[in-house]
């Protein structure tokens, strides 16, 4: 471990900000990165961007002081960060209403003023999509499509290690593909017209089972008593599921027809939705793949949490030329 550099990782989303110590090895050796020291704080999200940033500063500040009383030498800071990121300006570009006031927020700069490091930032679900692809599921594929499915659906595409974000920083927005099955249920983007997020994400799957649910079907709490349910036959969760995961299925088929990657890895809490619904997506992405793709395999992620602050470490020492100090 006395060759690995380390690096101080954060993980910024709507509900809590977490950080790590994170060791990496180089990306050819076989070792795995190693996520230490822990910690988060709450985001408090809705007292507004400016107080968000102050106190993820604080808390930057405060574990830097850490790492140097404990003889931890830190040679940049790496963020994920909830929203659509910047990376070469450092800010955010935009965010939804579960953090108001974030876009706008210069975050790279206001880090690296405080600590005296040089900072990087990428969007979180970047962050997570590069910490498969070069520790995790996608190690060893050249290029991969990184899916995250739990309250919502995010993406991000990696190629040869490095994050593809488009034009706009958008690239990769598994949740917002057009599918027919979210015609009329609301999109986290404010949309009806039809996007998969609203059917096929933890709260999608719910929405879905209510919005169809006979009279004589007793209610379900979320997608996990759905997909406990399924497992034990019930005709209509069973029902409601496949109907969405295959749905995700060939969403995933129409981007893997775009961008033609070289594995998908899926992430997330609603992967834990069991046999039912992988096979269901398997099935809806074989159908909607083109003859060449359908043999692409769809992982699940291998990393859990600690993806994000692994790729935001990870996304740091790949981009030496944008960084903020």
């Amino acid at each position: 471990m006395s060759g690995e550099r380390r690096y101080l990782a954060f993980d910024i989303g709507g509900t809590k900000i977490a950080s790590g110590v994170v060791s990496l090895p180089s990306v050819d050796s076989l070792a795995q990165p190693v996520v230490a020291d822990v910690e988060t704080i709450p985001t408090l999200a809705d007292r507004g961007g400016d107080d968000v940033r102050e106190r993820l500063v604080e808390f930057a500040v405060r574990r830097i002081e850490r790492c140097a009383h404990d003889g931890v030498d830190i040679v940049g800071v790496g963020i994920g960060s909830a929203g659509v990121v910047d990376s070469v300006s450092g800010v955010i570009l935009s965010a939804t209403d579960l953090m108001p006031g974030w876009a706008g927020q210069h975050i790279t700069a206001a880090v690296g003023e405080a600590t005296g490091l040089p900072v990087h930032m990428v969007g979180d679900v970047g962050a997570h999509g590069i910490g498969e692809a070069l520790y995790g599921a996608g190690r060893g594929y050249p290029t991969m499509l990184s899916v995250g499915v739990g309250t919502g659906i995010g993406g991000a595409v990696v190629d040869h290690g490095r994050l593809i974000t488009g034009a706009h920083g958008v690239a990769g927005h598994v949740g917002h593909m057009p599918h027919g099955l979210g015609v009329g249920m609301r999109c986290s983007c404010g949309t009806t017209s039809g996007h998969i997020e609203p059917v096929a994400s933890g709260t999608g799957i719910a929405d879905l089972f209510e919005s169809r649910r006979p009279d004589d079907v007793a209610p379900a709490a979320n997608a996990a008593e759905i997909a406990r349910r399924a497992a034990a036959g019930e005709r209509y969760a069973v029902e409601i599921l496949t109907m969405s995961a295959r749905a995700l299925g060939e969403c995933l088929a129409g981007m893997g027809n775009l961008i033609d990657p070289a594995a998908i890895v899926l992430s997330g809490s609603v992967v834990n939705a069991g046999e039912v619904w992988w096979r269901a997506l398997r099935e809806g992405f074989v159908d909607g793949a083109l003859p060449l793709l359908r043999s692409t395999p769809l992982l699940r992620g291998r990393l859990g949490g600690s993806a994000p602050l692994i790729g935001a470490a990870a996304a740091f020492a790949a981009y030496p030329d944008i960084r903020h100090s």
